[in-house]
C-alpha cells in the first residue's frame, strides 16, 4: 500500500468530543425552552445542516432560532451555550503531535459550523499548532459524504485524492471519502488509526 502524502482527520468523535444531548439541555436554558423545541429548530428543521453548509451566516442562523422556537436569547449566551460541548480527544493528541513532528502534512475534514469553529480553536491549540489545511464544511459550502467536498479537501491540500489517507467516525463518511478516491478507514480508536498509519508506510514516535 503505498504511503500517503496527506493525512486528513474528522474533527468530531475522533479529534474532539462532543455531546449533542448536553448542547440541547445548554441552549434549551438559555433560550427558556424545552430540549425537544431546540431538537425541532436544530435538526428537523434542517437549521444546523444549513449552518454547517454555509448557506445561513451567524445573524441568520440566530434569527431563524429565534423564530423557530419562539424565543430570543442573548446572542452571544446561545453562542456559548451551543458551542461549549466539546473536549479534546487526549488520546489523540500524541498521534497528531508526533506526526507532524515527524514532517508529515496533516489537516482537518470536517462538518462543522462558524462558531464550532471559532469555539474548538479558541479553546485548543492543538488545531492550531499541528495542522495546516482546513477543509470545512461551511467554508467549502459542501458536507460529507458528497465527493465534492473530498475533492474539494484534496485541492486545499494540493495532491491527488489517491494520496490521501483520511480517517472518520461515520461509516457514511468513509464511504463518500472512497469514492472520491481517498484511502479512507473507519476511526474506532487512537490505537488502531496509529496502526492503521503504520500499515501505509508512516513512520512517527508512537
Amino acid at each position: 500500500m503505498p504511503r500517503p502524502k496527506f493525512i486528513y482527520f474528522d474533527l468530531g468523535k475522533v479529534l474532539v468530543d462532543f455531546s449533542i444531548e448536553q448542547m440541547l439541555k445548554q441552549v434549551a436554558d438559555v433560550a427558556g425552552t424545552t430540549p425537544d423545541v431546540v431538537k425541532a429548530a436544530l435538526f428537523e428543521s434542517g437549521l444546523l445542516a444549513r449552518y454547517e453548509t454555509g448557506q445561513v451566516n451567524d445573524d441568520e442562523f440566530y434569527d431563524a432560532f429565534c423564530d423557530l422556537t419562539e424565543t430570543q436569547p442573548d446572542f452571544d449566551a446561545l453562542e456559548r451555550a451551543g458551542s461549549a460541548i466539546f473536549q479534546i480527544n487526549r488520546p489523540m493528541v500524541p498521534i497528531v503531535s508526533q506526526l507532524a513532528l515527524a514532517g508529515y502534512r496533516l489537516g482537518i475534514l470536517s462538518n462543522t459550523c462558524a462558531s464550532h469553529w471559532r469555539w474548538c480553536r479558541r479553546h485548543f491549540r492543538l488545531l492550531g499548532d499541528v495542522f495546516s489545511i482546513y477543509a470545512l464544511s461551511f467554508e467549502l459550502k459542501s458536507a460529507k459524504p458528497d465527493v465534492s467536498i473530498f475533492h474539494a479537501a484534496a485541492e486545499l491540500a494540493g495532491v491527488a485524492p489517491q494520496e490521501i489517507f483520511f480517517t472518520d467516525d461515520i461509516a457514511e463518511h468513509i464511504d463518500g471519502a472512497k469514492a472520491a478516491g481517498f484511502d479512507a478507514v473507519l476511526f474506532e480508536s487512537a490505537p488502531r488509526i496509529a496502526a492503521d498509519l503504520r500499515s501505509r508506510g508512516i513512520g512517527f514516535n508512537y
